[in-house]
């Protein structure tokens, strides 16, 4: 009886190490617990609610940017999408949130995204549906006048790893290099921790 419960102890404590062990990542940092993220409701390219509910079940790479965005949301984009072509992460969701709702519309959600992947989903709400998920990601978005009369967005440039039950487990900061994120997909599906 004691040699059970010896391995079985012995069982539960290798579990715990291994699943609070940071991963080493490249482009990346592996979050000692994961942290929970807020709930939110928000309209997919297609016009579909989404909630929180959707963020279960599967990992989900999410980055907060906007169509109109002359840099860092399409070099982000095309990075990611070749990171995931030559690295796949099992069953991953892309989740492209505008942080310019005014001006993102499902239907140039869709066409945006589409240039990097089809399968990115897009997904729109107004200020005060985003805030409480860009809050608890620690995530900003400013809205910056430009000289013209029109206006730019600064945002927070990070993506953001989300496990099957929702949860922050890892972030990835620019500059985006495929082949450093695409190491890091792969070292991430091996430990088997989404």
């Amino acid at each position: 009886m004691s040699i059970g419960l010896g391995a079985a102890l012995a069982g539960i404590l290798v579990a715990r190490l291994t699943t609070h062990t940071p991963l080493a990542l490249d482009s990346g940092t592996w979050l000692p617990e994961p942290r929970p993220v807020a709930a939110s409701r928000l309209s997919d390219q297609a016009g579909r609610v989404r909630s929180d509910a959707d963020l279960r079940g599967r990992p989900s790479l999410l980055f907060f940017g906007f169509t109109y965005c002359p840099d860092v949301c399409p070099t982000t984009l095309a990075a990611l999408s070749a990171a995931l072509r030559s690295a796949p992460l099992p069953g991953v969701q892309v989740l492209f949130v505008s942080v310019d709702p005014e001006r993102d519309t499902a239907a140039s959600l869709k066409d945006y995204l589409g240039a990097f992947n089809p399968d990115f989903i897009g997904l729109r709400g107004d200020a005060q549906a985003m805030q409480p998920l860009m809050r608890s990601l620690g995530a900003i978005a400013i809205r910056q006048p430009l000289a013209d009369g029109g206006y730019t967005m600064d945002h927070t440039a990070t993506l953001y790893l989300l496990d099957t039950r929702g949860r922050l487990v890892a972030v990835f900061t620019p500059p985006f290099v495929p082949e450093r994120l695409a190491a890091d997909f792969e070292r991430i599906a091996r430990s088997g921790r989404l």
